[in-house]
């Protein structure tokens, strides 16, 4: 099967391009938005592969994965043919919705023709999709293996644009995670918050846009992930800390409740309970290990790559047949 999507969501487009298809990417040639092309810090297979926007009206397509409302048009333009009508296509719901929750109404809300697939079931439940088809794909991830030794003894989050999403994100919480023992915050666009939250540095330590490999190797070595996330998709480094055999704290907030069972960590909606619980595993090696070994079975079990993509394969190859 020969499918176009965009990058957009690296970690995601990760898992999803395992799948043995032919996968094309639009690069462009400022590699902006719309055409970043194949990823330089992920790791992806030679079965994806680049194409100019130019070029794809005479590339044969069977199938488009869209993730932002703007691609219809794009598609259709770059293509010369309409997504839903003239190609078969389906839609991939990465976030929560904004505005008027839990009213918010979908782009491709109220149509027959693109089912829309959502990462959580969270997802699905507080969109107003208002009779689209929908479906909940869970999340898989390429397995990094066990690597946690928690020999580092200071928290560990990752979050990208902390400084201009906020609360959403909840970067007011950092501070209240880094004084119990220090943190080290990982991501893109962290580099300006050590001037915001003005913690000196033996508190807070932030490590730019590693590639993935490095960066599940630093994490691995800290002794805790925190997940401060109020309002977001279920975030995929909060996976992939659990496949590395990490302890977990996370916000209650969202998918997270459903996705961290109570021995694979602590979720809680309550500041102080946050705070103890990452001072817990900073002072208990032995149950951050244990705690740890829980939370990578649990991952494995629910949000493993084979059965990530057996449900996109039938997803896909329903939208291609046209059921």
């Amino acid at each position: 099967m020969r499918i176009l999507l965009w990058h957009v969501h690296g970690s995601w487009t990760t898992s999803f391009v395992q799948g043995g298809h032919d996968y094309l990417v639009p690069v462009t040639a400022d590699r902006g938005p719309d055409g970043l092309g194949r990823a330089r810090t992920w790791d992806w297979p030679p079965n994806v592969r680049e194409v100019a926007p130019e070029n794809l009206a005479d590339t044969g397509v069977d199938v488009v994965v869209l993730q932002r409302p703007h691609e219809l048009e794009l598609a259709g333009r770059w293509l010369g043919r309409r997504p839903g009508y003239d190609v078969p296509a389906v839609y991939v719901e990465h976030n929560t919705p904004e505005g008027d929750v839990p009213d918010t109404r979908h782009p491709l809300a109220g149509q027959d023709r693109i089912p829309i697939a959502h990462v959580t079931a969270f997802n699905q439940l507080f969109w107003d999709c208002d009779g689209a088809r929908t479906v909940v794909i869970d999340h898989g991830i390429v397995d990094p293996g066990l690597r946690y030794t928690g020999e580092v003894n200071r928290a560990a989050v990752v979050v990208n644009d902390p400084v201009r999403r906020g609360r959403s994100v909840g970067t007011d919480l950092l501070p209240r995670v880094a004084v119990v023992g220090g943190l080290d915050v990982f991501g893109m666009r962290v580099d300006l918050l050590p001037d915001v939250l003005r913690l000196p540095s033996d508190q807070l330590r932030v490590h730019e846009d590693l590639p993935q490999e490095r960066m599940h190797h630093e994490l691995a070595r800290r002794r805790v992930y925190v997940h401060t996330a109020r309002w977001t998709s279920l975030g995929l480094s909060l996976l992939e800390a659990m496949h590395l055999g990490m302890p977990v704290v996370a916000v209650a907030a969202t998918e997270v409740p459903a996705a961290v069972p109570p021995e694979a960590g602590l979720v809680t909606a309550r500041h102080e309970l946050l705070t103890r619980g990452v001072a817990t595993y900073l002072a208990d090696h032995d149950l951050a290990v244990e705690t740890g070994r829980a939370a990578r079975r649990y991952a494995l079990e629910h949000y493993g790559l084979k059965r990530f993509l057996r449900r996109w394969d039938g997803l896909l190859r329903s939208a291609v047949d046209g059921r």
